[in-house]
């Protein structure tokens, strides 16, 4: 029968010496091994006095941008929360009434936009498919918590605060 590869090695079925019936050599080559390994640089951090980098790619918490006059970016399109593979934005869209052009950009805003920060795999899609650049995934590590209703993140808790009213 001819050999599909030429990896094969032929067993060596010759009998044990001495010293490898009391495999010494096996020993002592683990013990190389360990002690070589005891010399190296830790790689483990002391975490609470150390920080690990993360990566330049990371993805964190949601935000939602606005504009450069302070009124909201997102317009209710709904194309994050059909990107989203998780099901995790959850948003009902509301018509704009007259005198609130300075709140929202377009006629239609998002009246309840929630992400359920459990489902949320931070793939990214939902920053991708914004056609407005209203979602953004910021490098802030999502804070742990205790109880499942904190991890429902509103509109309010997502938004940058407006500048142009803090004066």
């Amino acid at each position: 029968m001819e050999k599909l590869t030429k990896k094969s090695v032929p067993v060596n079925r010759s009998p044990l010496t001495l010293s490898e019936r009391m495999y010494l050599p096996s020993v002592v080559k683990g013990l190389s091994i360990t002690l070589s390994h005891v010399f190296k640089k830790s790689a483990t951090i002391s975490y609470p006095e150390e920080k690990r980098p993360f990566s330049p790619v990371f993805r964190g918490l949601h935000i939602l941008n606005r504009d450069e006059e302070g009124r909201e970016r997102c317009t209710a399109c709904g194309l994050c929360a059909l990107a989203c593979p998780a099901e995790a934005i959850t948003m009902e869209a509301a018509e704009r009434k007259t005198g609130e052009e300075n709140l929202y950009r377009e006629e239609k805003y998002a009246a309840r936009y929630e992400i359920n920060m459990l489902r949320c795999i931070f793939c990214g899609y939902c920053e991708e498919a914004c056609p407005k650049d209203a979602v953004y995934l910021s490098e802030t590590v999502m804070p742990p918590n205790f109880t499942r209703d904190s991890f429902i993140y509103k509109k309010q808790d997502m938004l940058i605060p407006n500048k142009n009213n803090q004066k």
